[in-house]
C-alpha cells in the first residue's frame, strides 16, 4: 500500500472518532529518512514505506527527542538460536531453497534482514533430536584427558550450515552455550538435572577448550561462551544445576586458567538464566579471582523484569550484559509477539544495557519438531520450514526491525520516551542514525523525532513497530 493511501485512510478514520486526533496532508520541510513497518493487524510486515508526505494535526505531537552525542553500550548484533534442530531442518532442504534462504537471513543487501548474532548450543539442547555430548561413554567409564572428544553429532547438520552462514556473514558472532556436560561428569550420571561432580571440575574446563579449538579448526570462531543454560532449573532435557559458588569456582580455578594456559581469547559469560535472580551474576563478579576472566552477564526472561539487568550494570558497569533467549510458544500471536518482544527485549533490553538479543528458536517444523523426550514442545521458530516451504513467524520480523539496520559496532544514544512511543535509537558506524519506535497505546499516534536541526513526523497505529532510519 502506498503510503499516500494509507494517509488518506488514516485522516478518513481518525475523522470519524473524537477521541482520536485528525490528521491531514500538510506542506512542510523534513528530514529524509528511510521507514519500515509492521502493524499489529497483520496488514504491514516488515515493508519499506514511501515518505516524505508531511503529516499535520490539530491534536498532540509528541516529540521524540534524540541526542546522538550521548552514546551508551556497543552492539554486537541481534540473532535467534541455530539450534540443532533448526540446522537439520534448514540443512535438510534442497541446495537451492537452503542457499536463498540463509541470503536473506544473514546477507545485509536488498530485501535481506542481516542476522548478526547466533546462539549455538554445546553438544545438545532440548531442540535436538537426541541427547549427546562430543564425549559419550560407557557406564562407568572417564575420559579426563578428553582423549575421546570429537565433534562428529555436530559434523551431520549443524557445521555444514553454520560454514554457508559464514560463506555470507565471515563476521557474524557465535555463542556457544551447553545444556548439560557429559553424563560421566555427573552427580546423577543422567541428562535431566544433577551436578557436576567437583572431581571433573578440571576436566569439564578441557571439553570447553577442546570445543573452541575444534570448532576453530573447522573455521568456526566461538566469539563467546556461557557456562551453562539455565544453572538454576534442573527439568530439561538435557539440563545441569550449578549454583552460584559452584560456577564461580569452576570459572576462578579451572575454565579461566584453562583458557589463559590455551590463549583461548573467547569471552566467558556467566549466568544464562532468569532476571529474578541478579544476585547470581553480582555474586561471582564480586569476587575478584572470578571476575578477571569474565566478560560479562547473560539473562533470559521467563522470570524477573528486564529493568533488573540495569542493577546488575550498576553494580559492575565495566562488564557486559548480553540477552541471550527468549521463547514465542506456538502458534504464536503476530500482534502480541511483536508488542511484547520489541517492547520488553529490542527496546527494553537495549536501553537496559544489553549488548545483543537473541531470540529462541530460529526454525522447527510444522509441528515445533524436532525435540528431545521431554524437551520444548511448543516453541515457535522464527521460521516454520516444511520441506522446502517457509512460514515466517513473529520472531522472523521482529528481528528483522533491528538486525536489517542496527549493525555491530553501532552505539545506543539517547532517546526521549514520550507517553506510550517506547522506543531505542543507535549511532552507526556509517554515521547514520536508527530508532525503533512501538506504539504502545491503543490509538494511532503521530510524533515526529527531532535530532539536532534535523526533525520528521510520522505516526502508527496502535501496536505498530517502525524503524527509522536518517
Amino acid at each position: 500500500m502506498k503510503h499516500f493511501r494509507f494517509v488518506f485512510l488514516l485522516v478518513t478514520a481518525l475523522a470519524a472518532c473524537d477521541s482520536e486526533p485528525a490528521i491531514a496532508p500538510a506542506a512542510a520541510s523534513q528530514t529524509s529518512y528511510d521507514f519500515w513497518l509492521s502493524n499489529a493487524d497483520q496488514s504491514m510486515k516488515f515493508q519499506k514505506q514511501t515518505t516524505g508526505q508531511p503529516i499535520s494535526t490539530t491534536g498532540t505531537v509528541s516529540t521524540i527527542e534524540v541526542n546522538s552525542a550521548q552514546t551508551f553500550q556497543s552492539i554486537d548484533g541481534f540473532g535467534a538460536a541455530l539450534t540443532g534442530g533448526s540446522a537439520m531442518l534448514i540443512h535438510q532442504m534442497s541446495g537451492t531453497a537452503r542457499a536463498t534462504l540463509l541470503k536473506e537471513l544473514f546477507a545485509t543487501d536488498a530485501n535481506n534482514i542481516g542476522i548478526s548474532y547466533l546462539r549455538i548450543s554445546i553438544g545438545a539442547s532440548d531442540l535436538d533430536d537426541h541427547v549427546f555430548s562430543y564425549d559419550d561413554l560407557a557406564t562407568g567409564q572417564t575420559d579426563t584427558v578428553m582423549a575421546n572428544f570429537t565433534l562428529n553429532p555436530d559434523r551431520t547438520h549443524l557445521i555444514p550450515v553454520l560454514k554457508e552462514i559464514l560463506a555470507i556473514a565471515p563476521d557474524i558472532k557465535i555463542l556457544g552455550s551447553p545444556w548439560s556436560a557429559p553424563l560421566w561428569m555427573k552427580t546423577n550420571g543422567n541428562s535431566i538435572g544433577g551436578s557436576l561432580k567437583p572431581q571433573y571440575y578440571a576436566a569439564y574446563a578441557k571439553y570447553f577448550v577442546k570445543y573452541i579449538q575444534q570448532m576453530k579448526t573447522e573455521g568456526i570462531r566461538i566469539d563467546a561462551i556461557t557456562v551453562q543454560n539455565e544453572p538454576l532449573y534442573g527439568g530439561n532435557n538435557p539440563s545441569m544445576v550449578m549454583q552460584a559458588a559452584e560456577q564461580g569456582l569452576f570459572i576462578k580455578n579451572y575454565l579461566g586458567p584453562q583458557f589463559t594456559a590455551n590463549s583461548i581469547d573467547t569471552k566467558i559469560i556467566l549466568y544464562d538464566h532468569n532476571a529474578d535472580r541478579t544476585d547470581y551474576p553480582i555474586s561471582i563478579l564480586n569476587d575478584t579471582a572470578a571476575r578477571k576472566f569474565v566478560d560479562g552477564s547473560a539473562f533470559h526472561l521467563y522470570g524477573g523484569t528486564i529493568n533488573a539487568l540495569t542493577d546488575v550494570h550498576n553494580a559492575h558497569p565495566d562488564k557486559n550484559l548480553y540477552f541471550t533467549e527468549q521463547w514465542i510458544g506456538a502458534p504464536g500471536n503476530f500482534a502480541a509477539d511483536l508488542k511484547w518482544h520489541v517492547g520488553t527485549l529490542i527496546i527494553s533490553g537495549t536501553r537496559n544495557w544489553c549488548r545483543n538479543v537473541i531470540e529462541w528458536n530460529l526454525a522447527s517444523d510444522p509441528n515445533q519438531n524436532p525435540h528431545t523426550p521431554g524437551g520444548c514442545t511448543e516453541c515457535l521458530g522464527a521460521l516454520t520450514i516444511n520441506a522446502d516451504s517457509l512460514t515466517r513467524n513473529p520472531a522472523y520480523y521482529i528481528l528483522a526491525h533491528v538486525a536489517k539496520f542496527v549493525r555491530p559496532g553501532s552505539f545506543r544514544i539517547e532517546s526521549s520516551s514520550p507517553g506510550l512511543l517506547t522506543n531505542v535509537a543507535f549511532r552507526r558506524a556509517d554515521g547514520k542514525n536508527v530508532i525503533v519506535v512501538l506504539n504502545a497505546g491503543t490509538i494511532t499516534q503521530v510524533f515526529k523525532v527531532k535530532d539536532g536541526s534535523k526533525e520528521f513526523t510520522s505516526f502508527l497505529q496502535a501496536g505498530a513497530v517502525g524503524t527509522y532510519i536518517w
